[in-house]
């Protein structure tokens, strides 16, 4: 009996011969309708687009198959690509699948083996809500993926939120999806341009290259912004030229500081008032935040809010406006800003000097920065960037005497300080023991079981009376992470889960206080939490009810005198009732709750921290009063 000859086959080989069995396959499955439409026949006649069916409602209706396959390319475009994004320090790229960027998607999972690591979203807008989230927990943007044209559209009110909130964001739209005409576009970026920082559609494949360095820079650049980036599918597919294109070189620009003229004259202005304030609206790192406190130090000055982030210690005895009436000098930094926040100054007479870079990102179309800051002098630069030498001319300029005055004046500030921490203690004993649950209680529940861990509050706080702020110890920039920027909604949860997952690997412990409304924008966040296993706790805010809005109709029916009884029709989550706990569940995240009695709050929480700590996602469904 004769042995098989053994035939080595190599891997070019091999793969033409598995290229050419799939396509006889894939043959014998094509419908002949869909062969004529292939071939340019088809009832749509005359070389015109065919009329829609065979591959095309496949397609939308989610029976396609893949095309056979007619090549095979072992060096594709979308490597190169993965090249550069990796050469950009991107660890995290997030999207919802789609065959626009199917090129780019397999190289990332098999030429990069999955590094950066890909979060997988089932929904476009929860991908860049994520990453908004991601960038201000971490610093660092990660990457999004946008399916053609209805991806971009998909994803448009979380890159709004981003653009009004100043985060920086890189985002890849793939274009070119031949088999849906109406997933592609002659200008794809069209849709966004009036609120990203930069879009740009390069035709090379080393002109991609180019266009993400050129964009990671301009995102990171104050003042920050999402990017967009539009990438054929060819060029993904396509084989790379022989020549294969070099990695352009990424250095950082540093960052524009005030001239060494304008900062002595500040620093003269802020050391000669007598009545010094500083409005400071954000800092880009912890680095700033500590120089921030450093100034306010030195000149025993109170530093209040400019903007909805994190950029003072909030039991800071120079934190808040003080006391003393209005200030002769305000120096505000970089205030306002996301959130419509920035009309106008200070007011009081006195002099305001402005040290910030928004008036360097102009918008034609949405004005969703406000009228910017009103100055008697204002300085185009970054106020962290200029600290340090401010902070050295306002020390040349102390004396003794000087000195001596400042700390005098600090005492009444730190004194009307106290008194306001003291006054929200109080205030949270309203309605302490009430069902349902007051959000007062629990911020207060929380805190113990907190406040030694290295923790993060990474959602909006504007629904929840601002009870974090009220009662935690907030001194890190990741202790508050602001809003949603444009004030849209949808934005809380995925954003939350993005924070999370960069603070994942610092070992810090995230907390969300999550709206009721704004989770059931984006439920299948969820689902991504749990199977990326992000560790995040999430407290549901179940007021049963769009509540903003009841007020504003409770409103607008006194005016009337219309009555209240109507009130709750249309603003209402009731009848029936949405189960939290069960909705988590289905998505497979550990929950608890409804919860309605106060006292079982606590242990709840306390249960779902130990959870958080081990790595998991957990949700505690509490019923909650309105507002607080």
């Amino acid at each position: 009996m004769s042995k098989p000859k053994h035939t080595s086959v190599g891997r070019r080989g091999f793969l033409k011969g598995a290229a050419a069995g799939a396509a006889v396959s894939a043959a014998t499955l094509v419908t002949p309708q869909l062969t004529e439409a292939q071939q340019g026949g088809g009832r749509g006649g005359r070389g015109g687009a065919a009329q829609p069916e065979g591959a095309v409602i496949a397609r939308e209706d989610g029976t396609a198959r893949p095309a056979p396959v007619s090549r095979i390319v072992e060096n594709p475009g979308s490597d190169y690509m993965c090249d550069v994004i990796k050469a950009l320090g991107i660890e995290y790229v997030s999207f919802n699948p789609g065959s626009s960027f199917e090129g780019l998607h397999e190289s990332l999972i098999n030429y990069t083996r999955n590094n950066p690591e890909i979060v997988t979203c089932t929904h476009e807008e929860n991908a860049v809500a994520m990453a908004h989230g991601y960038a201000k927990a971490d610093g660092k943007p990660m990457l999004a993926l946008l399916h053609g044209t209805i991806g971009v559209q998909h994803a448009a009110m979380a890159i709004y939120n981003a653009y009004g909130d100043r985060v920086p964001i890189i985002m890849i739209a793939g274009t070119g999806d031949t088999a849906v005409p109406a997933h592609t576009a002659v200008d794809l970026g069209a849709m966004v341009r009036d609120f990203v920082k930069w879009d740009h559609q390069p035709d090379t494949l080393a002109g991609v290259g180019q266009a993400l360095i050129r964009a990671y820079k301009l995102a990171m650049t104050p003042p920050m912004a999402p990017v967009l980036i539009t990438v054929q599918a060819e060029l993904q597919m396509g084989a790379m030229p022989a020549n294969r294109p070099q990695v352009p070189k990424f250095t950082m620009p540093s960052m524009p500081s005030a001239d060494l003229a304008s900062v002595r004259q500040i620093a003269k202005d802020m050391v000669n008032a007598n009545n010094p304030r500083i409005a400071a609206g954000r800092v880009r790192t912890q680095e700033g935040m500590d120089l921030l406190v450093r100034l306010a130090d030195l000149l025993q000055c109170p530093v209040g809010g400019g903007g909805d982030r994190m950029t003072f210690p909030n039991r800071h005895p120079m934190a808040g406006n003080g006391v003393g009436g209005a200030a002769d000098v305000t120096l505000s930094l970089e205030a306002g800003g996301g959130g419509g926040g920035g009309r106008g100054g200070p007011g009081g007479g006195g002099k305001t000097i402005v040290i910030s870079t928004a008036e360097l990102l102009a918008t034609s179309n949405f004005n969703i920065n406000g009228n910017g800051m009103n100055g008697d002098v204002y300085i185009a630069a970054d106020p962290e960037a200029t600290l340090p030498a401010l902070i050295e001319e306002v020390q040349k300029l102390l004396t003794p005497d000087k000195k001596r005055l400042f700390e005098d004046r600090g005492k009444k500030h730190a004194e009307a300080n106290h008194a306001a921490r003291a006054a929200a203690v109080e205030a949270a004993s309203v309605g302490w023991n009430a069902s349902p649950v007051s959000l007062a209680r629990i911020a207060g529940e929380l805190w113990p079981l907190i406040k030694n861990e290295d923790w993060s509050y990474v959602s909006p706080q504007g629904f929840v009376g601002g009870w974090p702020s009220r009662m935690w110890d907030m001194k890190k920039t990741y202790h508050y992470l602001g809003g949603q920027g444009a004030g849209g909604m949808g934005y809380g949860a995925p954003a939350s889960v993005g924070a999370a997952l960069a603070n994942k690997k610092h070992g810090r412990l995230s907390v969300n206080i999550q709206t009721d409304g704004d989770m059931n924008y984006s439920p299948g966040i969820l689902w991504t939490a749990a199977h990326h296993r992000i560790p995040l706790l999430s407290i549901m805010h179940n007021n049963r009810g769009y509540h903003q809005e009841v007020m504003f109709i409770a409103r607008a029916a006194s005016i009337r005198n219309r009555g209240q009884e109507n009130s709750h029709i249309g603003t209402r989550l009731i009848d029936p009732n949405i189960d939290y706990a069960m909705m988590a569940k289905a998505y497979g995240m550990y929950s608890e709750g409804p919860i309605t009695d106060p006292k079982d709050l606590a242990p709840a929480l306390k249960r779902g921290v130990e959870r958080v700590k081990k790595g998991e996602p957990v949700m505690i469904d509490v019923v909650t009063q309105p507002r607080g």
